[in-house]
Parts: C-alpha cells; sequence; structure tokens
C-alpha cells in the first residue's frame, strides 16, 4: 500500500505524523487557545477535553497504517498551529479522498492553510488509484471555502448535511480538484 511520507517540509512550514503522547500538552494547548475560533465550525470544539485529545492522538497510527486517514500537524515556527489531514470517508469512492485543515487563529491569513492543502493535494495523487480530491465544508463557513477556491478547485456540488457545529447551516458545498491529465502516481513521483 501507497502511504504519504510522514514529514512534508515547505520552507517554514513542516506538516508531520502526529507523536503520539508526546504532542498531546502541545496540542491540547493550541485547541484551548483557539476554542472560539474554532466552535462554529468544528464539532470537535464541543467535546474539546484531555480525554479526547489522548483519545484522538492514539487512533492516529493505526488510521494512517490502514490508509484511512494521514493526519498532520501544521508546524510553523517550531510550534504547531493546526491539523490537516487526507482521508478516505465511507461516503467517497475509492478513487477520491478528502482533506480537512483546521488552524488557530493566530496562523490564519498566512497562507499556512493553502500551502498545506496543496501540499496534501500532492500527496493524494501520489496514491495509486487517486483521481480526486475533495474539500467539504459548511456553505456558510466562506474562510474554509477560499482555500480549495485558491487552488483551482471547481465547486463539484452542494448537498444537505445534519448540521454538527453551532454555526453550520446544514448545507454542504464539496470542492473537488481532479488529478492533471496524463499525470499518473509514477509520472508524479518523477515530476
Amino acid at each position: 500500500m501507497d502511504l504519504p511520507p510522514q514529514v512534508i517540509e515547505l520552507d517554514d512550514l513542516t506538516l508531520r505524523s502526529f507523536h503520539g503522547e508526546a504532542d498531546a500538552a502541545e496540542l491540547f494547548g493550541v485547541i484551548e487557545e483557539a476554542l472560539e475560533h474554532l466552535r462554529p465550525w468544528v464539532s470537535f470544539a464541543a467535546e474539546h477535553s484531555w480525554a479526547s485529545t489522548l483519545e484522538f492522538l492514539a487512533r492516529r497510527p493505526v488510521l494512517w497504517a490502514s490508509g484511512q486517514a494521514f493526519t498532520y500537524a501544521i508546524v510553523l515556527d517550531g510550534a504547531i498551529v493546526g491539523s490537516c489531514g487526507l482521508f478516505r470517508r465511507t461516503d467517497t469512492p475509492d478513487n477520491g479522498r478528502e482533506i480537512g485543515y483546521w488552524l488557530h487563529p493566530a496562523a490564519t491569513g498566512r497562507g499556512v492553510a493553502t500551502r498545506a492543502v496543496r501540499a496534501l493535494c500532492e500527496q493524494a495523487f501520489r496514491l495509486a488509484g487517486v483521481d480526486h480530491v475533495e474539500i467539504v465544508h459548511d456553505a456558510a463557513n466562506h474562510a474554509s471555502g477560499a482555500v480549495p477556491a485558491r487552488l483551482g478547485f471547481t465547486e463539484h456540488l452542494r448537498r444537505p448535511a445534519r448540521p454538527l457545529a453551532p454555526a453550520d447551516t446544514g448545507e454542504d458545498r464539496i470542492w473537488r480538484l481532479t488529478r492533471p491529465h496524463g499525470s499518473t502516481p509514477a509520472a508524479t513521483r518523477a515530476g
């Protein structure tokens, strides 16, 4: 099975797999500081606790090894400022993957999410059989929608969704980026 690298260096930005309990205190603190920023849009903010942070970190290695979820800490200037991941969802065909991301508010507006998502797209298209990547967010979350728009994703569809966070409207906006024509996993690795 193809697996992406556990560390992706992007100049001053690093995406790296989580280091289990070694990351617990820092991740917990970043989420704690960002709760007001995250709470309107992400369901995990409502259940944020030390136990949920440990549980999240404990599941990462198994999900990575199985190919279900490649979750990275977003590290800027040596500190975790958020998280991003490349996921296989049960409602996503095998030839597609979904990308999710969140940032501490101090890291927003600096291109961090855009660079992280671009790197995850490159990794997705290196995986055998993956021909598209999707980003799903609530239709009212314009900040999340700005990232795929900047990267050349197109709006694929909108669908009703059960609201999971306080600001959710009940409508998901799904963006899609398709593997560039003529690009194969081997060609992507070489280029």
